[in-house]
Order: structure tokens, then C-alpha cells, then sequence
């Protein structure tokens, strides 16, 4: 399964984006199932919502849940980034825990951000 991180969805959605197009090519080739997390979901739901957007295609993709041990991991994740000084966004944290806690390859265009949870068991496309 390969969640797709929500500037991956941007970029799907706006069809003049090259990144977007190359995105839906890679997805496509990898024969992965796709989902997205209930993160992720809040933040398109969020900029539709304050920039009217009307791209509701999002509402048909399957969505992972955020769970308890998800939370019990995204918590230790962001205290551990925070004390070696390179701090996470909570929401990028959370993404992260529903990836590895499912076992899940996460697609996002944030590499700086995530590639240094690799060491947890984070798995990137594309590969960092």
C-alpha cells in the first residue's frame, strides 16, 4: 500500500502541474493500492474549504484511520526530532506513525522532512 502525502495530493489536483502529472505516472506504474491518511484528509478538507477549491476526488480514496498506537508513536517521534534539534510538524509526526504502524510506503515531495525517520522503519517514495 503507498499513502500519499498531501502535497502529493496538490499537486494530482492541480492539472497544470507537471509534478502531478509525473506523480499519477509513477503511482500508476508501481501497482501499489493507494490511500491516504485521516490526517491528510483534514488538510485538503481544511483548503477546500478556505479556498473553495472544487476538487472532492479526494473524498473516494480509501483512508487510514489514526489510532492509539499511532499516537503513542507520533508522540515519541516528535520528542525525539525535537531533542536533536530538528524539530517536526506534529502532522508530518502523525503521518508518519500511520505509515510505519501499516506497514505502508509514504509518497510525499517533504523528503528533508521525513527521510530522517527512515532509522524507524518509514519507508519513502520515491526513495530518498
Amino acid at each position: 500500500m503507498m499513502l500519499l502525502d498531501t502535497n502529493v495530493l496538490i499537486e494530482i489536483f492541480d492539472r497544470r502541474s507537471e509534478a502531478g502529472a509525473k506523480a499519477l505516472e509513477s503511482i500508476s506504474d508501481s501497482g501499489e493500492g493507494i490511500a491516504i491518511t485521516s490526517i491528510n484528509l483534514h488538510e485538503i478538507l481544511y483548503g477546500l474549504e478556505k479556498y473553495a477549491k472544487p476538487v472532492r476526488e479526494v473524498l473516494h480514496l480509501p483512508v487510514i484511520d489514526y489510532r492509539k498506537s499511532d499516537a503513542e508513536l507520533s508522540a515519541k517521534i516528535e520528542v525525539e526530532a525535537e531533542r536533536s534539534g530538528a524539530a517536526i510538524r506534529r502532522t508530518d509526526a502523525m503521518i508518519a506513525a500511520i505509515s510505519i504502524n501499516n506497514n505502508a510506503v509514504l509518497y510525499t515531495f517533504d523528503l528533508k522532512h521525513f527521510t530522517p525517520l527512515r532509522s524507524l522503519g518509514l519507508k519513502l517514495f520515491p526513495q530518498a
